[in-house]
């Protein structure tokens, strides 16, 4: 009988932990219209890493009609798709050593898809992320958001001992503390 458990036990935690890695991975297609198929990301709280897939379904060629993927603060968008433009396709159009770059992919073409992973700790709850193509004139059309959807357990646990505005009771929400937070 103990086996049976073991076993049911087991294939439970698998089909967590595949569900979970799915979350984790996510996937957008350009094409040569300057769009993306995608204009909203959910990243669940439960992942460590993201690994997000390009693919480019159009004909065209990078030289032609070329596209990336690029991760950063809303705020910055437009300083990081000017940065850009400035380094050059030699640079897959992304300024070397950018630091407002979460995470990016390189320039492809029709028919080609690329691959990028990063840390999913550096998003926080109540931030708004864009990802954007930093080719020249397409981060106009070609953009959307990523959301990091719900609080990690860290935040939850910050809102907790946040301090109240003076004559208030109980918690605040987490992302109340979080938009705080990331000023």
């Amino acid at each position: 009988m103990n086996r049976f458990y073991t076993a049911v036990f087991g294939a439970l935690t698998f089909a967590a932990m595949t569900a979970q890695a799915e979350d984790c991975h996510l996937s957008v297609e350009a094409n040569d219209l300057m769009q993306f198929n995608q204009k909203t990301l959910e990243v669940p709280p439960s992942c460590t890493d993201v690994e997000l897939t390009l693919s480019h379904v159009g004909k065209q060629p990078a030289q032609v009609m070329g596209h990336n993927w690029v991760l950063a603060r809303a705020a910055d968008l437009t300083g990081v798709a000017i940065a850009g433009q400035n380094a050059g396709r030699g640079h897959n159009y992304q300024a070397p050593g950018d630091k407002r770059i979460l995470a990016a992919t390189q320039i492809i073409g029709g028919g080609e898809s690329t691959k990028v992973r990063f840390e999913a700790a550096a998003l926080r709850s109540g931030e708004t992320y864009a990802f954007f193509c930093t080719t020249p004139g397409h981060s106009a059309i070609m953009r959307g958001n990523l959301i990091l959807v719900g609080a990690r357990d860290t935040e939850v646990a910050t809102s907790k001992s946040a301090k109240r505005p003076s004559g208030e009771k109980g918690t605040l929400p987490a992302a109340t503390v979080a938009a705080g937070a990331s000023g």
